[in-house]
Order: C-alpha cells, then sequence, then structure tokens
C-alpha cells in the first residue's frame, strides 16, 4: 500500500470536526435548534481536555452520549471545544469537550450520522494507522493520547450500511465508500 504522505485521512477529519464545530455554532448563536433537528453526541471520557463532574465520570468513565435538543443551555462553542448545561436525574451539569473528543455525531431528524475513529502511531514509525489494523497484540485503547491522531473511521463498509435503513435509521458516513478499490 503506498505511503500517504499527505494525510487525506487527518485533513477528512478536521474538515468534519470543523462541519461539527460549526453546527454547534449556529445552534449556540441561534439560541435554540431548528425545526426538529436535535443531536446526539458520544464522546471519549478519558480524552485530555474533557471535563465533567466525578459523579459523571463515574457513571461513563470510557464514552458518554449526550442528547442536545429540548433541556440544554449555555452552549458555547470555540474552535476546538464546546460547552454546555445540561441536567442528569434532576442534577444541573457543565460539561466541556473538545471536538477531538467526539466519537459520533448525529441528527436523526435527517438521518445524518458521523463515526469517528481514533488512529494510534506505529511504535517504530510517526505515521498513525487505524488500532483495529495494528499487527502487535496491544489494547485497543492508549495509556498516553500523546501521538493519536483522530480519523474518519476506515472500517470497510458493508452494502446495507451505505444505504439509510428503511425504517428510518441514520446514515453512517465513511471514507470507504468513496476510495477506488
Amino acid at each position: 500500500m503506498p505511503n500517504d504522505h499527505i494525510r487525506y485521512d487527518v485533513l477528512v477529519q478536521e474538515a468534519l470536526r470543523g462541519m461539527v464545530r460549526d453546527v454547534l455554532d449556529q445552534v449556540a448563536h441561534s439560541k435554540g435548534l431548528p425545526g426538529d433537528h436535535h443531536f446526539f453526541i458520544t464522546f471519549d471520557t478519558t480524552a485530555e481536555g474533557v471535563r465533567l463532574s466525578p459523579r459523571l465520570l463515574a457513571q461513563y468513565p470510557k464514552e458518554m452520549t449526550i442528547v442536545l435538543q429540548h433541556q440544554f443551555w449555555d452552549l458555547k462553542v470555540s474552535d476546538e471545544v464546546f460547552e454546555v448545561g445540561l441536567s442528569f436525574g434532576g442534577v444541573a451539569e457543565k460539561l466541556s469537550v473538545p471536538l477531538g473528543a467526539i466519537k459520533v455525531f448525529a441528527d436523526p431528524s435527517v438521518q445524518f450520522t458521523l463515526q469517528f475513529e481514533t488512529l494510534v502511531a506505529g511504535p517504530d514509525d510517526a505515521e498513525a494507522e487505524p488500532a483495529e489494523e495494528r499487527d502487535e497484540d496491544v489494547p485497543r485503547e492508549p495509556k498516553s493520547r500523546k501521538g493519536s491522531v483522530p480519523a474518519v473511521s476506515a472500517e470497510p463498509a458493508d452494502e446495507k450500511a451505505d444505504r439509510p435503513d428503511d425504517k428510518g435509521g441514520a446514515e453512517v458516513v465513511r471514507l470507504d465508500r468513496f476510495r477506488k478499490k
């Protein structure tokens, strides 16, 4: 396989995270979601820069999915992080989530889903490769986030995953759909 010196996967990743940032920024400035739009955002709770209460971290030690629909407040978006107020079990909480910690962003109202994956640098080179494709027998979750490069899912998509589900399911956008075989 040829060596990708341009790192298209990283460039696409950054562009898609920029799109998520822009959508959240539009919502923050309009003081609400238009129409039936609502967001499901899954993020890695162990990622560097994630801020949530010890209670929530104990409840969601690896990842967490939040819903931005009717009851959220103080949505603030910067170039790298979004902050939002939500209620969990009747207790108000403020979360701070780096855009790089997002694993899934979905808007079910229009059957739109982005699924992100983390690429991990190999021990012998500075190039990153998908964690699922590493040859060495090491845990999938890196102990340190240093050297990690986020990227869009590079898993092969089967034919069914490329089409929206007839039952109203969301479509996952994957890079493999556009790659030459």
